[in-house]
């Protein structure tokens, strides 16, 4: 089992694999109200989706903040329904006429929201960067310069949109991430213009228990402090209510397509991605997000469970071929009690999940180099560990300093 390096090969994919438990949470609730389950194998297992993951990783704001990365480099998203009102038009309303205001702003917002755009309800909330909400700032800017009345602005606006000079996708040419440091990461649709689309080179799969599901109703009851002052025992509960609360230890699977995201960071073609581009970015990005990964909590709740938990295990591998889940370890739960075995719940987890890697290994005869940190019982023999930092550092390492064979 390869550990360490990378022979003949280079890091087109690093796989970010953990186990994290929660303890009377509620992380991830569907429409209900209820936690978010997942049939699979032997056993109906809590759900963490991945859009929830997903959220909670780029909101984060600590040392590892992506964020912090965009603002560096000043691109920025910006997630929105009203976007174009708030960031593009709002400003100009105090130094132009209102009506021609409006005209532009309206010919903007069916260009990028659709027909039915003047119903916010309706719109999809879109990602835009900081530097395409300021180039539209300019063009809208220019256009109420140039035509003073409503029916001559809304004209132009609607004239220049038609000749498509409002494609976003022709910012690429002067800025790279104009559609922001997240799109490059996660990807962006935007109907009106599918050139300014971009592929997420970030994907998440959702997290599941290892387990059967584990779930208790909590019962709880609200108090009338003047009322219990008044009548005592007698006063009664001011408001009866129930909420679901999941225990769980969760598997969870990341991958980063290294070629797509340097392409997206870099402008290069994903081909010639480990040429002569400066990846530094592209680095710090893997190694921000396996410290995320590993050390920021989803969770609803917060103020009645205090769900804040961090992995118990990262195995992070790189390599250059499809990569694929460790998920199929545990389509037969694992059981939360074992009474042959006077191991943990975590131990045995850890040791499920390294019996399939090395049957998948013998199997495919599988080249990826790996890492792994971890707390002492969730040891996984034969691969090289440390500390969360050195992890990170390792894989961040290879894709900045990973190089085409001659």
């Amino acid at each position: 089992m390869t550990t360490d390096t990378i022979d003949d090969a280079l890091p087109k994919f690093i796989q970010i694999h953990f186990l994290a438990a929660w303890p009377g949470a509620l992380l991830n609730r569907d429409d209900a109200g209820l936690s978010k389950r997942l049939p699979f194998g032997s056993a109906t297992r809590t759900r963490i989706s991945s859009q929830c993951l997903k959220r909670h990783w780029r909101k984060a704001d600590d040392r590892h903040a992506l964020h912090r990365l965009a603002e560096q480099s000043g691109v920025e998203g910006v997630r929105s329904k009203i976007a174009i009102e708030r960031e593009v038009t709002g400003p100009l309303r105090a130094r132009f006429d209102e009506e021609a205001v409006d005209a532009v702003e309206l010919a903007f917002l069916t260009k990028f929201y659709g027909k039915s755009a003047k119903d916010k309800q309706q719109r999809q909330a879109l990602l835009f960067g900081r530097p395409e909400l300021a180039w539209m700032r300019q063009q809208a800017e220019r256009l109420l310069s140039e035509n003073a009345d409503a029916k001559a602005a809304g004209a132009a606006a609607d004239a220049w949109i038609k000749e498509e000079k409002a494609n976003l996708n022709q910012l690429r040419d002067q800025n790279v991430l104009a559609a922001s440091l997240e799109a490059a990461l996660f990807g962006r649709m935007v109907t009106s213009d599918t050139r300014a689309n971009r592929d997420a080179a970030i994907h998440v799969a959702h997290a599941f228990t290892v387990h059967p599901e584990q779930a208790e109703l909590d019962y709880f009851t609200v108090v009338d402090d003047l009322r219990d002052r008044d009548l005592g025992d007698d006063a009664g509960a001011a408001g009866v209510f129930d909420t679901e609360l999941t225990s769980g230890l969760y598997y969870g699977y990341v991958v980063v397509d290294v070629p797509l995201l340097v392409s997206n960071l870099t402008g290069c073609d994903r081909t010639d991605w480990a040429g002569d581009y400066d990846r530094a970015l592209a680095a710090q990005v893997v190694e921000h997000l396996i410290h995320l990964v590993a050390e920021v909590s989803p969770g609803a709740k917060k103020g009645s469970t205090a769900p804040y938990s961090r992995a118990e295990l990262v195995l992070v591998e790189a390599g250059d071929r499809q990569p694929r889940t460790l998920a199929n370890a545990f389509r037969d739960a694992v059981p939360t009690q074992d009474v042959a075995s006077n191991h943990s719940l975590g131990h045995r987890t850890a040791q499920k999940l390294l019996g399939h890697l090395q049957a998948l290994d013998a199997m495919y005869d599988t080249g990826e180099a790996r890492r792994h940190a971890r707390l002492p019982d969730l040891a996984l023999d034969g691969i090289a560990d440390g500390s969360l930092r050195e992890v990170a550092d390792w894989a961040g390492a290879l894709v900045r300093d990973a190089r085409m064979m001659p």
